[in-house]
């Protein structure tokens, strides 16, 4: 099996894009400069009908993150987390992204428990709030323990090509019962190295700036984020040639 390339998009067009470039899935979110924000749900559900209309059903994973600022939440902003889920499974989603600490920094085992099994039988993967998380290994087993499917992480530095040896160490934590996906400031030239730490997957944003049109006041910054198809594209061919030992 080959290693497995997710995109982490912001718009309809970032998901034709990841599918046009043979991506495996992808990671839909908005407010990806603020490290990404759940999404609207016609975005998600457009989105989600793009992907089953290409036969590709379990390709849009959404990020479910109510706010920028840290992984640690109240309860009501859990009860938002918790109707997102819920709504994502009636709009078409095939997988839920998400990530929440405790106030003493580790995996908050009991809500996550609660999360995973509101998503039903979307896959579950646990975002990089395990690169902020106390004791990571003990965390890695506690996720395999809920059903969480995958990790995405940098091994908890700022480039996950960087964080290699804390990578191959999480894959032995995890011995096959969750994926490790490594994400952060990933190119495609960072591949063949990742692959050989013995993660299960690459995750990348692929982004280039697209400069629009003039923004007024209240308008924020007149350039914008877009998915880069040639980024894409280099990023597959890169873990496509990478061979199963």
């Amino acid at each position: 099996m080959s290693l497995a390339v997710e995109i982490a998009v912001q718009d309809l067009e970032g998901v034709r894009i990841a599918l046009g470039e043979g991506a495996d899935r992808v990671e839909l979110c908005s407010a990806l400069g603020v490290g990404g924000l759940t999404p609207s749900p016609g975005m998600i559900e457009l989105a989600a009908a793009i992907a089953t209309a290409a036969g590709r059903p379990d390709f849009v994973n959404v990020l479910v993150r109510p706010r920028a600022g840290g992984f640690v939440y109240s309860g009501q902003e859990i009860e938002v987390v918790l109707r997102d889920i819920r709504q994502l499974r009636e709009l078409g989603a095939g997988g839920v992204v998400l990530g929440v600490l405790d106030d003493r920094g580790h995996v908050d085992v009991d809500t996550t428990a609660a999360l995973v099994d509101a998503a039903g039988p979307m896959t579950v993967t646990f975002h990089r709030a395990i690169d902020v998380a106390s004791r990571r290994g003990r965390a890695v087993e506690k996720l395999a323990g809920l059903g969480v499917h995958r990790l995405l992480t940098s091994g908890s530095a700022p480039r996950a090509i960087e964080g290699i040896a804390a990578l191959r160490e999480m894959v032995q934590a995890a011995a096959g019962r969750v994926q490790v996906m490594a994400g952060g400031g990933i190119d495609a030239e960072d591949i063949p190295t990742l692959a050989a730490a013995g993660v299960d997957a690459v995750h990348l944003s692929a982004r280039t700036t697209v400069t629009g049109a003039p923004s007024g006041p209240g308008g924020g910054h007149p350039s914008y984020d877009a998915t880069d198809a040639k980024a894409v594209r280099a990023a597959v061919a890169a873990a496509r040639s990478i061979h199963p030992t």
